[in-house]
């Protein structure tokens, strides 16, 4: 167990780190200063949508838009999929337009120049498969990529999101539909703000619009995003006044979750993806990573593998790209050395260069020293 505890050592300090990149130490999760997974796929609200290859055709890229029926888009990017015969194949999130792209894997990596070296598909090898947004609370229809050659149009069509009334969890609150009309032209204009990249402006907007209407769950959620990176303590305020106002409104518990595994508070962690996963139990890749980090810190490796697994199996392009570096240290834990090397070998394919990667090439080398040739 010795070399287990020394292996894990160098990923346990960091297996706090926010999903989204945010917290500071150990296993990141994404770029340090990114507050946003949809960065680490490199698209969505944050991403430079001009810059991307819109009249690439064919096999390069596919490119649709998600709506709301009856609504508006919710001020976080929303998931989309792709499932052939039922398997997670390509995931990404919206832009704040609602548009996505299916984009090619990167070219080059931490061991082989060669594209889609982590086994991740080309859009091209997506032909068939199903579509759809990823939102808890909302109905999705379906799309089918039928693209058969590089002349064909890109555009796959449309998501149509349609609320869904039975769900017990959603990502909208009904506390939104109730504010006052101050309480909403401050939210809106808060919104713009953000988008714009003011976030000063946003904070003030929110909170001016939580003064008014102190239940308006959304507008804590958003308040508390904002601080989140500078003002973390604040942030869990804003969250925990959010879950009051609306238990059922689902994004601040990945947020409260994130905060508390920061802390060290692993309890507080697996107490938070509990109750997102009670509302809604399919989960998304960090809710599942997050309940992995907070039970393999207290102890129940079982569960952390599971939760583990999960969060990998539903995020081939690791937009909570610490996943499978989390995986390893389990699996190192329990004495499963091969197993661990083949997850922290595979992390060096899509993981960009950097400390982060340098710490997982000093880890492979140090399980390769155990591992006998010929087992991974």
């Amino acid at each position: 167990m010795g070399r287990a505890i020394c292996i894990s050592s160098l990923l346990i300090a960091g297996l706090a780190v926010y999903a989204h990149g945010q917290a500071k130490g150990g296993v990141t999760a994404g770029p340090p200063a990114n507050p946003n997974a949809e960065n680490a796929s490199g698209v969505g609200k944050y991403a430079n949508w001009d810059t991307l290859q819109s009249h690439q055709r064919g096999s390069l890229v596919f490119q649709g838009k998600v709506v709301v029926e009856g609504g508006g888009l919710p001020w976080d990017p929303i998931p989309v999929v792709v499932r052939c015969n039922g398997t997670t194949k390509f995931n990404t999130v919206t832009d704040p337009k609602g548009a996505f792209q299916i984009a090619a894997a990167p070219s080059s990596s931490e061991v082989t120049p060669i594209q889609g070296a982590s086994g991740k598909p080309n859009p091209s090898q997506l032909v068939g498969c199903q579509v759809r947004a990823d939102l808890e609370g909302f109905q999705s229809t379906t799309l089918t990529i039928a693209n058969q050659t590089i002349l064909d149009n890109p555009d796959i069509g449309t998501i149509s999101l349609k609320m869904d009334e039975r769900a017990k969890g959603s990502v909208v609150s009904p506390t939104t539909a109730t504010a006052p009309k101050d309480a909403l032209k401050d939210f809106d204009k808060a919104r713009s703000e953000e988008l714009n990249k003011h976030p000063d402006s946003a904070q003030h907007d929110l909170e001016k619009a939580v003064k008014t209407d102190p239940q308006f769950a959304e507008a804590w959620y958003q308040l508390g995003k904002i601080e989140e990176t500078t003002k973390p303590k604040d942030a869990a305020a804003a969250y925990a006044k959010a879950t009051a106002a609306d238990p059922q409104f689902l994004p601040p518990y990945e947020h409260i979750a994130a905060i508390a595994a920061q802390e060290k508070r692993w309890q507080d962690v697996v107490d938070a993806t509990d109750q997102s996963l009670k509302l809604d139990p399919a989960g998304s890749p960090q809710i599942w990573y997050f309940s992995a980090v907070g039970n393999f810190n207290l102890g129940h490796q079982a569960v952390a593998e599971t939760s583990a697994t999960t969060a990998l199996a539903m995020d081939p392009n690791h937009i909570a790209p610490n996943t499978e570096q989390l995986l390893a240290v389990i699996l190192a834990a329990r004495r499963d050395y091969a197993g661990a090397l083949g997850h922290l070998k595979n992390c060096l394919t899509y993981m960009p260069p950097g400390p982060n990667a340098d710490m997982v090439k000093q880890q492979v080398a140090q399980l390769e020293k155990i591992v006998p040739q010929g087992t991974n």
